[in-house]
């Protein structure tokens, strides 16, 4: 007990002597914030979950304005909520702002990834890879066979749902179902729902425990040797998520080199270039060699989670809001009548193309419920100026995304979910090139590469489940919206459903 006294009281005081030297120093031009003098706060603050800190920031807002610095760690955290301040640190200067902050202890060893990655050679290459052999709107159409595979799944289970007369949680199926699909992007092999459900397990626990894990970040020797434990539990966890992915890798590989060598006996019959075969010839440019397995592994997470956990947790706000206003649900399906005709079993990727309110439903669902409250971190490549203060290089900075697109100046009735507002003639700019009004896949050089890919399964999934089915709440049930932080925002009461065929 003396022990921990004497260390806490050691940690307090020197915190508190930094705090002080920080506030006396002439040269200190930071955005204004709340004073924190002790160590203990910093790691309150570090504790919370993206949206109760975000909670947190809103109530500063009224008091310090648009900037905001937070002492988290030893570093300051400088929170933006200015849409105006955002274009000019994103698109104007968008170079300056394009870094990331220094990877945290917990995932210093797995710094090869695109989200995280400095601002450089070696970002833009993985980055570039990643657009052009897989995300781009020419390779998109590989996947169809795999969308169709993936709808029917969930059509079949839904309609085993009408008959046994069941009202069902829908996030669970969609989440499954998005996994199965990216798993297929990722590793090129055939639908497999054990193993789909297999990595989404493994993907899902290492994710939900890393805010758990998060004070082992925090003065990373002192912390693995007071929560000896949790270090090990989470070590343990990542090599569970090695024994999971790595034969998938090593499989692939072997697939591709009997591919090579033309052994059809060897290939399956369904093959096309997934996303781990663009990787294993890739050439790092700065250190001049090839990704090592671990690296390979690591990117390979990186694409399951960003193409599963954000599109199906979006999938289940959409079909909230059409359940909560069933007028809405109808003139979307008098557009897909529309489009497709009345004798028409399945609503094609081709149409979508002609539904405007459908992509309005999806971009006010994203307007409202953006998955996270505000973006991956951001830093500077050198000290600059925002706003008359001082953006220093070290900063970690987060844009809210949330406060712009709830934006009373630019939405009217802003809280309200209302389609209608994205049909003004105009066809909306979600990428901000030239106005930020919302921004829930970022904008400028990190702006997430994924867009296309998440703006097609959602608008294909939900056209199809609304021609498919009529949507309703369960008998005495109404539909919550209240949110609650899990590895993205999702619902605090996960939307249950009662579904009536459509078809035959």
């Amino acid at each position: 007990m003396e022990t921990w006294f004497i260390v806490i009281v050691s940690l307090c005081i020197a915190a508190s002597l930094k705090a002080l030297f920080n506030i006396f120093n002439p040269n200190i031009g930071l955005p204004p914030g709340p004073l924190s003098f002790t160590i203990i706060g910093n790691f309150l603050l570090h504790r919370k979950s993206p949206l109760e800190l975000h909670y947190f920031v809103q109530t500063l807002l009224p008091k310090y304005g648009p900037m905001i610095t937070l002492n988290i760690y030893s570093n300051p955290t400088i929170f933006i909520s200015d849409r105006g301040l955002a274009h000019q640190a994103l698109i104007q200067t968008g170079a300056v702002f394009a870094d990331r902050p220094s990877p945290s202890n917990l995932n210093r060893n797995r710094t090869t990834l695109i989200g995280p990655a400095g601002y450089g050679p070696t970002w833009r290459l993985l980055r570039r890879n990643l657009t052009a052999e897989i995300l781009h709107h020419s390779r998109l159409y590989l996947y169809s066979n795999a969308r169709k595979q993936v709808l029917q799944i969930l059509l079949d289970c839904f309609n085993a749902k009408c008959k046994s007369g069941e009202d069902f949680r829908l996030i669970d199926h969609f989440q499954s179902a998005l996994y199965s699909l990216v798993v297929l992007m990722c590793f090129g092999d055939k639908l497999d729902q054990k193993k789909s459900k297999e990595i989404e397990d493994v993907q899902c626990r290492l994710m939900l425990s890393s805010r758990r894990f998060s004070k082992l970040n925090f003065w990373p020797r002192l912390t693995k040797v007071l929560f000896r434990k949790q270090n090990e539990e989470f070590l343990q966890i990542r090599q569970q998520q090695d024994e999971v992915l790595m034969p998938m890798i090593e499989e692939r590989q072997k697939t591709l080199r009997m591919a090579k060598l033309n052994v059809k006996e060897e290939v399956n019959d369904e093959w096309f270039r997934a996303y781990v075969d663009t990787l294993f010839d890739l050439q790092l440019p700065e250190e001049k060699r090839k990704l090592t397995r671990k690296e390979i592994m690591s990117l390979s997470s990186e694409f399951l989670l960003n193409g599963a956990i954000t599109t199906s947790t979006t999938l289940q706000w959409t079909m909230a809001n059409l359940v909560k206003y069933p007028h809405i649900q109808e003139k979307l399906l008098t557009e897909i009548k529309g489009v497709v005709g009345d004798a028409a079993t399945e609503v094609q990727e081709d149409d979508l193309l002609r539904m405007p309110y459908l992509k309005a439903v999806i971009l006010e669902t994203l307007r409202l419920h953006p998955p996270v409250p505000f973006l991956a971190p951001h830093a500077v490549t050198e000290d600059v100026v925002l706003n008359g203060f001082l953006v220093p290089k070290k900063a970690s900075i987060y844009f809210l995304v949330a406060d712009m697109g709830w934006d009373s100046k630019v939405w009217d009735d802003s809280m309200t979910f209302k389609p209608e507002r994205f049909l003004s003639g105009e066809e909306f700019d979600i990428t901000g090139s030239r106005e930020i009004k919302m921004m829930p896949f970022g904008v400028g050089r990190r702006i997430c590469p994924g867009i296309g890919l998440a703006m097609l399964h959602l608008e294909y999934f939900v056209a199809n489940f609304i021609w498919n089915f009529e949507w309703k709440t369960v008998d005495g049930d109404m539909v919550s919206l209240e949110e609650k932080q899990e590895i993205v925002t999702v619902m605090k009461n996960p939307l249950q459903v009662h579904l009536n065929p459509r078809l035959p």
